[in-house]
């Protein structure tokens, strides 16, 4: 019989528990037993949802109290020394100063460096490994969950990081410079002794995840993955090695001649190779195929999965698996819960729960005597596909039309930056290292409450529309209190960067409980982008123009971008994903040009997605930046010259496409530098950015408050490689999720560091021959 499975489930919950439950320990609301009890009941609950959807055993070790690549690092007994010495266990707390900088008990130190994790909008935290680092099982979280499925009745599938993702995923502590690889026969001793561990516990397979098999690997990273899995071999357990996120390509006779007793292949992200693999696969190994998406929410066509598994249980026969492409992590929960979505779009989707019985379900139609239930779903879900191809829903003959005419617009500025850079100086008459926010300020309970009675139709239009002009006429005292130099209005009407566009774009839905882990307890809810996209109406300016009536400073319009929105929405599949950018592009160009003419003088249009976008292999980054830089460009490009555009980009590694973020052309980027130790600085060295720049001068995902010498510190670092006239000063990320008692000092010491910084350029420029403008 086909194997059922899935590579992992949802961890955050249904109802968000999880998130809750975090962040009531971190404010010491509640104490780690209640903290650890909410995860018990979310495991339990998650491993009965995959027994009852019948799959053949349960994946333990997905659940995770921040990320599982920190999960990985803690298990190894990987904690960088500032977070102090580690005797026997990782304990809770550290782990939690790891991720964040702080917990409720320890002493504060700097969080580890946080980034993307493949192209996905989920973050991990980088391990950092020193020459000389050590390993060892440091704790018993693994064992003790595995045990806990078993003690509950489940068949449990273990499933771990693999030795070589994690190596690659990691980075040398403090700048050293070594070879990683060096550790590895350290490393594969302690991966042995977790896989000792977990036989002994009883577990048959464990799944190990090497995604990094799909990206491009230097020759010595490959023939690495050869010694690691003999070394590994000799486990007394199956191992099956999971990839996923995209094709393996030049990896797939290496991955398929691995000695593992199986391999997991993206059959979503790379269906044409499929018959490879299953023609290569040596005759004593599982393949186990992820037909369903573990990425997107649209229901699967199973009569095209069908064909596809059918063609490799011709070959394989049992040694057939079936399973979702990905870990559920990427997906929302339970479509059940979404009772406020039309029959006919609910129809069209399919959410981890779902997922699961679509797995099932293609296991069952495999059968040699599938039974009537079993055709009967089989053709419900072919009526569904048919329905949604056949919707008048999906196309919108104006939109479509204006894409079509879309050469008779430029996709340039009128004039090159020097000559914008002039304009805008003489309308915009900002001093050296001018100050800034990202855009949103925090999210109070008093603001969330009135954006809920709103919708709930509890305040009117009038009241609610008051009580947001309100809470923007304090956020601009605030910013001008702190002496900030170009402000914002805070979002407060805003429920997310993404969701409150597309609530005011045509082609969107939303769903209530539709949310996604992005990194620790912080959750989004993309939209549900399903058709042509159009802007109905302005969306943003009637806020912008309050705001800028309440104060003589500059005030900034926020927008995000056409490729963040359709990165961080659940997009259609019907069409190439470059048509939607641009009629993503269009609907905020028209935005754009109706800010500028209600007198918004500059105007952000965040891209914080960009860099997630890029392909995993790098011979396909350039058909994509052309069509993502190209929809940033279209957006902007009926500015004025006197308009300063503004982008913001976070928690990627940019430095290998410096060359298409300048091709976008803002006047201004800000980008995170704070957390990843200033690593994107280094590029500048080789590259010369022509524009203005902000490099993010303190992380706003820690509670922890800079010092106004750290942030003097690291613009000095900044201004050895990019002229200070360039600089901007500004936070790394918007402040949505902060606190004002943590946002206060820590924006007080960033206007006093640009101060200082102003002065000391004022007594040295007339030395330098240079008038300082202060």
């Amino acid at each position: 019989m086909t194997f059922a499975h899935t590579l992992g489930f949802p961890r955050i919950g249904a109802q968000r528990e999880l998130k809750f439950a975090l962040e009531a320990y971190w404010a010491g609301d509640q104490d780690q037993a209640a903290l650890l009890e909410v995860g018990r009941t979310l495991r339990q609950r998650h491993w009965q949802l995959q027994a009852d959807a019948g799959l053949d055993a349960v994946t333990v070790g997905d659940f995770s109290y921040y990320d599982q690549v920190l999960d990985m690092s803690a298990l190894l007994g990987v904690v960088p020394e500032r977070f102090g010495p580690v005797t026997g266990q990782v304990d809770l707390d550290t782990y939690f100063r790891m991720a964040r900088g702080r917990a409720p008990s320890g002493t504060p130190a700097a969080a580890c460096t946080m980034t993307k994790w493949f192209d996905t909008n989920y973050h991990y935290l980088e391990p950092e490994v020193r020459a000389d680092q050590t390993f060892s099982i440091s704790t018993t979280a693994l064992f003790d969950q595995v045990a806990e499925a078993q003690a509950a009745g489940h068949a449990a599938k273990p499933v771990i990081l693999g030795p070589l993702t994690w190596l690659w995923l990691s980075k040398p502590a403090g700048g050293d410079n070594f070879d990683r690889l060096s550790l590895l026969d350290a490393l594969l001793d302690t991966y042995a002794g977790i896989l000792n561990r977990l036989a002994g516990q009883g577990a048959g397979w464990v799944q190990i995840d090497e995604p990094a098999l799909v990206l491009d690997l230097p020759q010595e990273w490959r023939s690495a993955y050869e010694r690691a899995y003999h070394r590994l071999k000799s486990a007394p357990v199956k191992i099956l090695l999971a990839t996923y996120f995209g094709a393996l390509e030049d990896n797939v006779t290496l991955t398929c001649n691995l000695p593992v007793a199986g391999i997991h292949l993206d059959a979503v992200s790379a269906p044409h190779e499929v018959t490879q693999v299953v023609d290569w696969l040596p005759s004593h190994k599982v393949l186990s195929l992820g037909i369903v998406s573990g990425r997107n929410i649209w229901r699967t066509d199973l009569d095209r999965a069908l064909q596809t598994l059918k063609a490799a249980q011709a070959k394989l026969g049992d040694r057939l698996w079936v399973a979702p492409s990905s870990s559920l992590l990427h997906v929302p929960v339970d479509l059940a819960q979404e009772a406020e979505l039309d029959d006919e779009l609910r129809s069209w989707l399919s959410f981890a729960v779902q997922k699961l019985d679509e797995v099932v379900l293609l296991k069952r139609a495999l059968s040699a005597s599938a039974d009537a239930q079993t055709l009967a779903q089989l053709s419900s879900a072919a009526q569904a596909a048919e329905q949604r191809r056949q919707s008048p829903r999906l196309k919108v003959a104006e939109v479509r039309d204006r894409l079509a005419k879309l050469t008779a617009l430029t996709s340039a500025r009128a004039e090159p930056f020097s000559e914008r850079r002039a304009a805008q100086q003489t309308v915009l008459p900002l001093p050296l290292f001018p100050t800034t926010t990202i855009g949103s300020f925090p999210q109070t309970q008093s603001i969330r409450q009135t954006r809920r009675d709103y919708r709930r139709g509890d305040l009117s239009q009038a009241e609610y529309e008051r009580r947001i002009e309100a809470e923007i006429r304090d956020t601009v005292r605030a910013q001008e209190a702190l002496g900030l130099d170009v402000l914002v209005h805070g979002e407060a009407e805003r429920n997310d960067m993404v969701e409150y566009f597309g609530e005011q774009l045509d082609g969107f839905a939303f769903t209530r409980f539709g949310w996604v882990q992005s990194y620790g307890s912080r959750c989004v809810k993309p939209p549900v982008l399903f058709g042509d996209v159009q802007r109905p109406a302005p969306m943003t300016v009637r806020w912008a123009q309050y705001a800028a009536a309440q104060t003589d400073k500059p005030m900034k319009g926020m927008l995000t971008g056409p490729v963040t929105i359709l990165n961080w929405s659940f997009v259609r599949d019907d069409q190439p994903r470059s048509d939607t950018a641009l009629q993503l592009a269009l609907a905020l160009r028209d935005e754009v040009l109706d800010l500028e003419a209600a007198g918004i003088g500059i105007i952000q249009i965040d891209e914080a997605a960009l860099r997630e976008g890029l392909p995993l292999r790098r011979r396909h980054w350039q058909t994509y930046l052309d069509w993502a830089v190209g929809a940033f460009r279209l957006t902007v490009s009926g500015a004025a010259s006197e308009t300063q555009i503004h982008t913001h980009m976070c928690y990627s590694q940019f430095n290998d496409i410096l060359g298409s973020i300048a091709h976008m052309d803002a006047d201004v980027i800000t980008i995170e530098t704070s957390r990843s130790d200033l690593r994107l600085l280094e590029a500048f060295k080789a590259f010369e950015y022509p524009n203005d720049i902000g490099p993010g001068v303190y992380d706003i995902h820690s509670p922890n408050t800079p010092s106004v010498e750290q942030i003097i510190d690291l613009l000095e670092q900044a201004s050895r490689v990019i002229p200070a006239q360039q600089l901007w000063v500004n936070p790394d990320c918007g402040l949505k999720t902060r606190r004002w008692e943590e946002v206060t000092p820590a924006l007080e010491a960033m206007v006093s560091a640009a101060k200082v910084l102003r002065q000391r350029y004022a007594e040295q420029a007339p030395a330098l021959g240079q008038t300082a403008k202060v």
